[in-house]
């Protein structure tokens, strides 16, 4: 079976939903499902990390590369903490060609997914949150990403558009996604995670 490591925070831990639930799950079951051999991910992700911390949990954890495909999604609560988008370019950077290397050093095997917008959600507005903000910050975190992407040569997939789209396929919090808006970013990332694979 070819190994996968999944990177990130609640997003990729899946908050809020059961284990099959989480989107990198779905993405593993299915590239089987069309002949792809991979297997469930390892998942290194807590709800909460930024950046920074996602890259001390790195340096903390029992990793075992190079592995046969490698998922990042980071920022959001770097975001949310109100860091710039300067230090998240230079922490993003870093974490990327972190992920390469797990990856053997292919960047055709590292893929990201872009930050989803938690300020079209009822706990942004019940909140009392500048919501079109929080949509201009993290349009500005994702631009930064796929740069990033493109001049390391790794893949780049934009959910923030489904994240606006289905609003309500939410977690019981009203913040985090649902197990169905899941099955839409990995509905999203097959073909090019199928790609990557080869």
């Amino acid at each position: 079976m070819l190994s996968y490591l999944a990177l990130g925070d609640s997003y990729t831990i899946g908050e809020g939903v059961p284990a099959e639930g989480r989107w990198p799950m779905r993405l593993a079951a299915a590239l089987r499902a069309q002949g792809v051999p991979l297997a469930d991910p390892a998942i290194l992700a807590t709800t909460g990390w930024t950046t920074d911390e996602l890259a001390a949990a790195m340096d903390a954890a029992a990793l075992a590369p190079p592995y046969d495909l490698a998922s990042l999604l980071i920022g959001v609560n770097n975001q949310y903490r109100g860091r710039s988008a300067d230090e998240y370019r230079g922490e993003f950077r870093r974490l990327l060609g972190r992920a390469i290397a797990l990856a053997g050093e292919r960047p055709g095997r590292v893929l990201v997914l872009s930050i989803p917008d938690w300020g079209v959600t009822p706990f942004a507005r019940d909140s009392g949150r500048d919501t079109a903000r929080i949509g201009a910050e993290l349009d500005a975190f994702n631009a930064i990403a796929g740069e990033e992407c493109r001049a390391a040569g790794a893949a780049f997939v934009d959910i923030a558009p489904i994240s606006r789209d289905y609003p309500a396929l939410l977690a019981d919090d009203g913040l985090h996604p649902s197990a169905a808006q899941y099955a839409l970013w990995a509905e999203a990332a097959l073909p090019v995670a199928r790609r990557l694979l080869g």
